[in-house]
């Protein structure tokens, strides 16, 4: 049997996040007839994360790839996640569970970011004459704080006039203070392009920095785009090989 595919979301009082998560695992689901796919939450949803792998392991179901729907390595795939797994993983010594990478980065993200501005109105062949702000969540984690700087960079070797970082919290520049930066530099159209996967709290401050400092094209979330139901496909592949979790050693 197949390892079936856990989809870890953080969750959110918001409605609008879980149901962006369960459009994006049934489209996965669509693209991967057969395979089992089921998702937890870390917070505020349900099921549970231990709620699905119990379920899992009273159906008989004996190998998970546990894929967080994270699109940087940063404090929950870090710690909060591995917790919850090792600690199923002790109560249900009978399922074995692998965690899958992160999202990103990844060219499909890229992807589905360009297919979001697309669908927000910028045409192909305005790329040379648009700057871009990426707009993430942001995070504590400099490592995180680094890879979307980097992203950033790679995509505006792609033919954009520019293409600006920004954070919802804990770093900066805002989304409003990039749009500026960039109006400053004399770039006269200038995109919002969240690179979330749902919306919520931190999308929606993304969103109003946009209009606030007046960007031209405020593009969607992420959300079940068909890049992404992909690359989860991918990541999920890529673990296919990983060992399962260490647990810890017991003690006298």
């Amino acid at each position: 049997m197949r390892p079936a595919l856990l989809v870890i979301a953080h969750g959110s009082r918001d409605p609008r996040h879980a149901e962006t998560v369960h459009a994006l695992v049934q489209r996965v689901r669509a693209q991967r007839p057969g395979l089992r796919v089921e998702t937890g939450f870390l917070d505020f949803n349900a099921p549970s994360v231990p709620q699905v792998l119990e379920r899992l392991a009273a159906d008989g179901v004996r190998d998970v790839v546990a894929l967080p729907l994270l699109l940087t390595h940063a404090f929950h795939a870090k710690a909060d996640i591995p917790a919850v797994l090792h600690e199923a993983a002790v109560r249900l010594p009978g399922l074995r569970i692998r965690q899958a990478a992160v999202l990103g980065p990844s060219p499909l993200l890229i992807a589905a970011l360009e297919r979001r501005l697309y669908e927000a109105g910028v045409r192909p062949g305005e790329r040379g004459s648009t700057g871009v702000v990426l707009a993430s969540a942001g995070s504590s984690d400099p490592e995180a704080i680094a890879v979307i700087a980097e992203i950033a960079r790679e995509w505006r070797r792609t033919g954009w006039c520019a293409v600006r970082p920004a954070f919802a919290s804990a770093s900066h520049p805002r989304t409003e203070q990039a749009v500026r930066e960039l109006r400053a530099e004399g770039i006269q159209r200038i995109a919002v392009a969240p690179y979330v996967l749902a919306p919520g709290f931190l999308p929606d401050r993304i969103a109003r920095g946009a209009r606030e400092a007046g960007a031209d094209v405020l593009a969607d979330v992420l959300g079940p785009a068909p890049e992404v139901a992909r690359l989860l496909l991918a990541r999920y592949d890529e673990c296919g090989a990983a060992l399962p979790l260490r647990l810890p050693a017991l003690t006298a």
